[in-house]
């Protein structure tokens, strides 16, 4: 068998219009025809990199810990694949997996591919910042303010490389993809992970695709929303945004055709397995919010496409799959691609028996969220969005051996107070570090300015999809309390993580 496993990061399931959505995507739909679409596919943990773990070892990271690399003690279904022989490949331009709290991913692959340039990698030198330039062409927002982020001045000194489409790094990722695939497609047993930033932001792309989404903006360049509230933008600064992801998602529509040619060229659909999916959404003004994390979950974050072509079953080519799954069934899908069995410490499941009629479901609730604020959970029918009665008053821990937040270490003054203790039922008998989860760490969104709106409540998805009506029900939030506190034993979640959210107790108390 051959896999290519598709990874985009923050591609809207709104934004496909195999999935109903208002951007043309013509190639998204080419492999959509030839794969089995599923309808009810959600994220797990919050944002890249926790995304990246639950993913590898199909398992949540947000109920032990924030932002961090793969631990030692961590089942990785690439390492799995590898150690049954199976050639494992990454060609990417994510450039969290060359920072500190990434460090552990792209090295689990017998080899990969990094290409520069995305946001705040640290690419174009440049000592002297051309800060005026900036002011002077850029939104202020788009700058950072009056006191530009290193993050923000990076991002800007790595776009004045950007000029023909060939210098974009999402064209230099599916170039390194297809140069794999040239020197590697008629050979068997490889995985191809074709992992693209884009449509993450900033949202830039060739202006030969920006002109397909006018607007009546006649402000100063705006692709870069930050992580706030949208109320106080102007309609036609809201519009100038989403055009902008427009175009960008029209731009990685078009790289995935050069992929798909590549396919039909050499008849490669017969052999070779495809799963395509992204780690979460992103709200382009919606519930008047920018982004992700701050904010709760809202299905433009956490509803996210997921599409798996099958070679051996034509027949699931164009289905749609309504059962409910999730990231962390990520993990042991691609390992049954390969007929190999889940990581030893996974609690995710295959999703292929949805594909070939074994079975009807493999889940009844989701839970999802980020370390820190709520826990999530939908069954498809309803979403429930837990939050601790007070954010502050009851203790928080992080779980590690590996301290790195995004893009440095611990500090000292964080660590000062770990202790090493007992681990967890997936640790394999490894004591972990319980280090105080300081409320002004350097873990996302403590630094963007915290969580919002943060109110338990149920939102009804068959009367109200686009969740604009919450609710309370004490019967149905009972239900989901049940379900949520035996899922998070079934983690081996922190007690004091269970009761931060009131769920010490026994079912129904």
């Amino acid at each position: 068998m051959k896999t290519i496993f598709i990874l985009f990061d923050s591609l809207n399931r709104s934004a496909l219009s195999c999935y109903g959505g208002s951007i043309p995507t013509p190639n998204f739909d080419r492999l959509a025809e030839k794969s089995a679409l599923f309808d009810n596919h959600y994220i797990g943990s919050m944002p890249c990199m926790p995304a990246r773990r639950d993913m590898h070892t199909g398992r949540l990271n947000f109920l032990h810990r924030s932002w961090g690399p793969l631990e030692p003690f961590d089942d990785s279904f690439v390492v799995a694949l590898r150690k049954a022989g199976i050639y494992t490949h990454l060609s990417s331009d994510h450039n969290h997996y060359f920072e500190d709290g990434g460090a552990t991913y792209h090295t689990r692959y017998n080899s990969f591919d990094f290409i520069r340039g995305q946001e705040s990698d640290t690419w174009v030198a440049m000592v002297k910042s051309p800060l005026e330039r900036f002011r002077e062409i850029y939104h202020p927002l788009q700058i950072g303010g009056k006191k530009p982020t290193a993050k923000r001045m990076q991002g800007l000194k790595n776009m004045t490389r950007f000029k023909a489409d060939k210098d974009f790094p999402i064209y230099q990722c599916f170039d390194a993809a297809l140069d794999f695939l040239e020197n590697n497609g008629t050979e068997d047993g490889w995985m191809l992970q074709l992992e693209c930033f884009d449509p993450h932001e900033p949202f830039i792309a060739p202006e030969s695709f920006r002109e397909a989404f006018p607007t009546a903006y006649e402000g100063p360049i705006y692709t870069w929303p930050q992580y706030r509230s949208s109320a106080g933008d102007t309609p036609d600064e809201i519009a100038e945004i989403r055009a902008n992801y427009g175009a960008l998602v029209a731009f990685c529509d078009q790289q995935m055709g050069r992929l798909l040619d590549y396919l039909d060229a050499h008849n490669a659909w017969e052999d070779t397995a495809i799963v395509l999916t992204t780690d979460h959404g992103f709200l382009l003004g919606e519930h008047d919010w920018w982004g992700k994390q701050r904010m709760p979950f809202f299905n433009e974050i956490a509803h996210i496409p997921m599409m798996i072509h099958l070679p051996d079953y034509p027949d699931s080519w164009g289905q749609r799959i309504d059962a409910l799954t999730q990231a962390i069934d990520l993990s042991p899908t691609l390992l049954d691609i390969f007929g190999l069995e889940p990581c030893e410490d996974t609690l995710g499941s295959s999703m292929l028996p949805l594909i070939t009629k074994e079975a009807s479901s493999i889940r009844d609730l989701a839970i999802f969220g980020t370390f820190g604020a709520a826990i999530n959970a939908t069954d498809g029918r309803y979403t429930y969005f837990l939050y601790p009665e007070d954010m502050e008053s009851k203790p928080l821990y992080e779980y590690t051996l590996m301290p790195t937040h995004q893009v440095q270490m611990f500090e000292v003054r964080e660590l000062v107070d770990a202790e090493l203790v007992r681990g967890f039922n997936f640790t394999k008998g490894v004591p972990v570090l319980k280090i105080p989860a300081l409320a002004d760490a350097a873990r996302p969104p403590l630094q963007g300015g915290g969580f919002a709106e943060t109110r338990t409540c149920l939102f009804d998805l068959k009367s109200d999809p686009f969740q604009m009506k919450p609710f309370r029900q004490a019967e149905i939030e009972q239900q989901f309390i049940d379900k949520i506190r035996a899922e998070a034993r079934r983690h081996d979640a922190p007690a004091e993580l269970l009761e931060r959210f009131g769920l010490a107790g026994e079912a129904g108390l």
